[in-house]
C-alpha cells in the first residue's frame, strides 16, 4: 500500500508543484539532493572538499525515451567532468546506463559511455556505473567487462548489490579483471528468486562479499550507512594489515554526517554521493517506494545524528 502511494506520488505533477513552492519541503529535499543545478552541486562538493571528504556527483535521470535524451545526458556528463577539471573539485561522476540509452540500444549506450570515458581519460579521473534493478545487471555487466573496462581500465568502474543473489560469483569475476567496485546492499524491490529477502542475509553477504573486496580487490568502495557493516569491514582490513589508503568508505548525501565525520578522523577515505538535477522528486519518491522501510532509515538517521551531535 505505501509503495503504491508513493510512485503514484511521484507521478503527480502536481504535488512536485507544490513541494517546490513549499519551502520546509524543498529544504528537506535540500537535505538528501544537492539541487537542480551544477552549481548546487559544486557548492555541495566545496563544503564536502573543505572536511577532506571527496565526492561522486550524481546528474539525476534515467530510462530516456529518445537518442536525443541519451545524448543530452552523454553532454551533461561531459560538462561535469569539465568543470570538475577546471575547478579542482575532489570528485568524480557516476552514471546509469540507461540514462546513455540502454534500453533504445545497447551500442548507443556504449558509445554516449565511451565518449565520456575519453573525456575522463584525458583529465585522469574516474567514471563509475551505477548498477540498476536485476534485469540490467548482466548487461552492464557485459559491456563493462567486454568494452569499457578492457578500453577504459582504472578509469571506469562499476557496483555490485550484496542483496542480489548472483553477486558472490559477480564479484569474482571483477576481481579477475581488477576492475574498482562499489558494494552497496541495494535499494530495489526484487523477487525472491534473484534476492535474498530478508534483510540479515542481505547484510551477511554484504560482509563476506566486503571482505573480498578488501582482500583482494583494487580499492574497493565499502558503501553503506550501516555501522555494524563498517565495523566489520574495518576489523577484517585491520587484521588483514589492509592500509586505510587501499579503500574507501561511501555514503549518501544528507545520511549519517556525524558518522562520516568519525571516519574521516579516524583517518579512512570517505566519498559521498552527491545526486542534483531536476529530476530530484521522483528520483527521491521512486527510491522511497522501491524499498519503503527507507523511509524509517532516513527518520531514525536523521534522529541518531541530531543526538550525536547534541
Amino acid at each position: 500500500m505505501l509503495r503504491a502511494a508513493l510512485l503514484w506520488l511521484s507521478e503527480r505533477p502536481a504535488v512536485f508543484d507544490f513541494i517546490k513552492r513549499n519551502g520546509m519541503a524543498r529544504r528537506m529535499a535540500r537535505r538528501f539532493v544537492a539541487g537542480e543545478g551544477l552549481e548546487h552541486a559544486e557548492e555541495a562538493t566545496r563544503e564536502l572538499n573543505g572536511r577532506d571528504v571527496t565526492v561522486t556527483l550524481d546528474p539525476l535521470g534515467e530510462s530516456v525515451r529518445s537518442a536525443d535524451e541519451a545524448a543530452s545526458a552523454r553532454d551533461t556528463a561531459i560538462t561535469i567532468l569539465d568543470r570538475i577539471h577546471e575547478t579542482g573539485l575532489a570528485a568524480n561522476i557516476s552514471l546509469k546506463l540507461t540514462q546513455m540509452g540502454l534500453d533504445l540500444d545497447p551500442e548507443l549506450a556504449a558509445d554516449n559511455m565511451c565518449t565520456i570515458l575519453e573525456r575522463a581519460r584525458s583529465y585522469e579521473t574516474f567514471v563509475r556505473i551505477d548498477m540498476e534493478a536485476s534485469d540490467y545487471v548482466q548487461p552492464t555487466l557485459d559491456l563493462f567487462a567486454e568494452r569499457l573496462h578492457p578500453e577504459y581500465g582504472a578509469t571506469v568502474g562499476v557496483v555490485i548489490q550484496s542483496m542480489l543473489r548472483r553477486s558472490a560469483e559477480d564479484v569474482e569475476r571483477l576481481i579477475e579483471l581488477h576492475a574498482r567496485v562499489r558494494l552497496v546492499k541495494g535499494a530495489y524491490m526484487e523477487p525472491g528468486e534473484v534476492a535474498f529477502p530478508d534483510k540479515r542475509d542481505v547484510d551477511d553477504s554484504f560482509a563476506q562479499l566486503a571482505e573480498r573486496l578488501l582482500a583482494s580487490g583494487n580499492y574497493p568502495a565499502v558503501a553503506t550507512h550501516d555501522e555494524r557493516l563498517i565495523e566489520h569491514a574495518r576489523a577484517y582490513a585491520a587484521a588483514h594489515e589492509i592500509k586505510n589508503g587501499a579503500y574507501e568508505f561511501q555514503m549518501l548525501y544528507g545520511v549519517r554526517r556525524d558518522l562520516m565525520a568519525r571516519l574521516r578522523a579516524a583517518g579512512h577515505n570517505m566519498r559521498i554521493y552527491v545526486p542534483f538535477g531536476t529530476d530530484w522528486y521522483p528520483y527521491l519518491m521512486r527510491r522511497l517506494a522501491e524499498r519503503p522501510a527507507n523511509l524509517a532509515f532516513i527518520a531514525a538517521n536523521i534522529v541518531r545524528e541530531t543526538f550525536a551531535r547534541s
